[in-house]
């Protein structure tokens, strides 16, 4: 149970970062960027999605890990007096945590979001937008009225796909959780996930315990088929709407 509590926490920290910045660069790109802007920028995006998960880690444990934990105690300092919202945030704090976790695996998922919602608001209509705007629209009422709707189930498909990339990922988590398995509300507390359980375990486990840490493979295989299947018909679902409305 605490694994599986870790690897939730993770990838809602995940998520709660990666898809602003991921749906507003894709905006950028889609709307807003000069033509000149657009290709290198996608081509940028497209080169991030292809680092290996380990990169990501080593990065993260060498190069954020302490300036993270300075970090963590400046804002546990301000925050932790706060009811309620104190509680997740007070120390003491550690530099390999849930939050760090959380951190790098949003990097490593928002080229995945920013990919497919790009392309996904790349197909609404040109003549949708240019009625939004015709009828005195500005253009962020036009991206809420005409883009979002439009495209709001693939978008939806893109944003569980990155989940299922940050709940299957195993080096960085491994990297930067801390390896301790306990269930808190302290974001900036160490803790343990799933694939990082198996990869720190599994070379010196035999017995009943190499059964136990199976078992945890076969459960975090579980939820990334579900959570693909669940964006599997999500985007299945936008796309024939979208050929409804085109036809």
């Amino acid at each position: 149970m605490n694994f599986i509590y870790g690897t939730a926490v993770i990838s809602l920290i995940a998520l709660v970062f990666a898809v602003p910045i991921s749906l507003g660069i894709a905006l950028f790109l889609s709307e807003v960027a000069p033509a000149r802007l657009r290709r290198p920028v996608t081509y940028v995006i497209d080169l991030l999605a292809a680092i290996p998960s380990v990169v990501f880690g080593l990065w993260g444990f060498i190069v954020l890990r302490q300036p993270l934990t300075d970090a963590y105690a400046a804002i546990s300092d301000v925050l932790s007096p706060i009811p309620i919202i104190g509680r997740l945030f007070e120390g003491p704090v550690q530099g390999s945590s849930f939050f760090t976790a959380g951190l790098i695996l949003a990097l490593m998922i928002i080229p995945i979001i920013t990919s497919l919602s790009k392309e996904v608001m790349d197909t609404v209509p040109v003549a949708q937008k240019e009625a939004a705007l015709a009828l005195g629209a500005t253009r962020w009422e036009m991206i809420r009225g005409a883009i979002f709707p439009y495209g709001k189930g693939g978008i939806v498909g893109a944003v569980v796909l990155g989940l299922g990339r940050a709940m299957g990922e195993t080096i960085a988590v491994a990297l930067l959780i801390g390896s301790s398995a306990q269930i808190t509300a302290r974001l900036f507390a160490s803790g343990d996930a799933l694939p990082a359980q198996i990869a720190n375990q599994f070379n010196e486990s035999e017995g009943v315990f190499r059964s136990a840490l199976i078992a945890l493979g076969v459960t975090l295989f579980g939820f990334t088929i579900i959570v693909n299947l669940v964006a599997r018909a999500i985007v299945t679902r936008s796309t024939r709407h979208l050929r409804g409305v085109a036809l």
